[in-house]
């Protein structure tokens, strides 16, 4: 995997913070110079610059971005400065907060992560809101979905790249017998199966699954759910299958069609930046024939749009 965003090599975080503050001067700010640092340097480096700002000038560089900034760019801005498992964890509780849920988060986030990373999630989470992310998850939730979130948020995926046909051969026609075999859909073998298995096991069962039946999983699953429990089974398959592509579908949903989800698109330029975004990128040209440079700069305009064409390493 290749990211966009790399440490800079000659890191000075003293000096950073005094370019910033310099930056941030006077009337009128030079959000260049602002957009040059922020996007030019690793989420820890960030961190590091922030706790440099604060020491020196006494008080929070936050202050001064939401001061100096407005809108998307802002929010932008913001998101960088957070450590990015606080920002998950964030993005998650608001998802389950108020009225209502957004299970297009939920998704999103805990289908596509590692063991480590959602253990990580779920310690900060308790840290930030003193409740545990599984109580959150099963209150917010219900039937198969809530099996689905709870699954994942376990985080006890075997790891390992140990593969076995036969195995592979037996769990395809589990989930035959379980889905498209039966009346009705044995919704627990799919859940157990998808989210205890290696990766590498589960493309031999995605495709033993295929030569057995003649079509994809990914057919089965829209034949057998609907809603949040189909969307949750998808996103689990198609980041097993191609994790950038997984990202390049879900950028291209947060700008197509009228208006834009910047929450959404925000969330994976930062959260990827450090690790994909390369794949990613060529992902997005090979599905929707147009860069995700070109994509950014038809939908994104100013402050917001310099930022987000910095962090996928393109020039604005």
């Amino acid at each position: 995997m290749a990211p966009t965003v790399i440490p800079c090599a000659n890191f000075n975080d003293e000096a950073d913070a005094e370019a910033l503050k310099q930056a941030f001067r006077g009337f009128g700010t030079d959000e260049a110079a602002v957009i040059e640092i922020i996007t030019k340097r690793s989420n820890a480096q960030r961190r590091q610059i922030a706790a440099r700002f604060k020491t020196m000038y006494g008080k929070p560089i936050e202050k001064a971005i939401q001061n100096e900034f407005s809108g998307a760019a802002k929010d932008a801005m913001l998101q960088l400065i957070h450590c990015i498992r606080e920002y998950y964890a964030k993005e998650l509780h608001d998802a389950m907060s108020g009225i209502g849920t957004d299970e297009d988060v939920l998704i999103e986030l805990l289908c596509t992560m590692s063991n480590q990373e959602i253990r990580t999630i779920r310690q900060a989470y308790e840290a930030m809101y003193h409740r545990p992310l599984e109580s959150d998850l099963k209150g917010d939730t219900a039937g198969t979905f809530k099996r689905l979130m709870v699954s994942l948020c376990n985080a006890c995926r075997d790891e390992s790249m140990a593969v076995n046909q036969e195995a592979a051969r037996k769990d395809a026609q589990s989930l035959l017998r379980a889905g498209e075999l039966k009346l009705g859909t044995d919704e627990s073998t799919f859940n157990m199966i998808l989210c205890q298995r290696n990766y590498a096991q589960l493309q031999l069962i995605f495709q033993e699954y295929q030569r057995l039946i003649g079509h994809d999983i990914e057919e089965a699953i829209k034949n057998e759910f609907s809603g949040d429990c189909e969307e949750g089974f998808l996103a689990v398959i198609r980041s097993i299958k191609n994790q950038p592509l997984f990202f390049a579908r879900r950028l291209h949903k947060s700008m197509k069609g009228m208006g834009t989800n910047d929450q959404q698109l925000v969330r994976i330029v930062v959260t990827r930046c450090e690790v994909d975004m390369v794949q990613i990128k060529q992902e997005y040209q090979a599905k929707y024939g147009e860069s995700l440079a070109e994509a950014i700069k038809s939908d994104c305009s100013g402050d917001y749009k310099k930022c987000l064409l910095a962090l996928i390493g393109e020039s604005y």
